[in-house]
């Protein structure tokens, strides 16, 4: 794989940790065991048994708690930061070789770290607009949807990282038109 493809790979599962902290990382393990994921030497452990349980609780607990009205919202306090750690790992996950550390973990900062911290920040607007207008109706609605957007992400980085990179820049692309056109509409007071 060429340098740039694992670029892409790690905006991808980067991505994929801003809709959910511990499912990309639990499927970046198990792809991983079952050799359809390389990982850096120094990420090897995300596949060994402890790591996979650890993560596997982690994400059916995290995945369970998005289901209840109101908790989901005060997640989000806790899962911002902990979405661009992740975000962080999972670039540094897959960029490893023949880049120097310093450059692995800039970069996995930056682009990973940013992507995570992005798509967290327009779930963390989608679910509080949802809870705002139904009173906490429709929030299983919008964390199924994250759901499945964490792990079809993750899938379609591991399947094809430039797809995926593609699509999570058109994803931040729109969210930063819509958020330009509602600052540019004129009120309605």
């Amino acid at each position: 794989m060429e340098a740039w493809q694992h670029v892409a790979l790690g905006i991808g599962l980067a991505a994929a940790c801003g809709f959910r902290v511990f499912v990309p990382l639990l499927l970046m393990g198990v792809g991983a065991r079952t050799g359809f994921l390389d990982l850096s030497a120094d990420m090897a452990w995300l596949s060994s048994n402890a790591a996979l349980i650890g993560l596997a609780t982690a994400a059916v607990a995290e995945v369970l708690a998005y289901y209840v009205p109101w908790v989901d919202n005060l997640l989000d306090a806790v899962a911002t930061p902990a979405a661009m750690g992740a975000g962080t790992l999972a670039s540094a996950s897959v960029l490893g070789g023949d880049l120097p550390a310093m450059w692995t973990w800039g970069l996995s900062a930056i682009a990973g770290g940013g992507a995570a911290g992005l798509i967290q920040g327009g779930t963390v607007a989608t679910r509080g607009a949802s809870s705002a207008s139904t009173g906490g109706a429709s929030n299983f609605v919008v964390a199924t949807l994250e759901n499945v957007a964490s792990v079809l992400t993750t899938v379609l980085a591991v399947a094809a990282p430039l797809l995926a990179a593609a699509g999570v820049v058109g994803l931040l692309a729109y969210a930063a038109w819509r958020l330009v056109r509602r600052r540019r509409a004129p009120s309605a007071s």
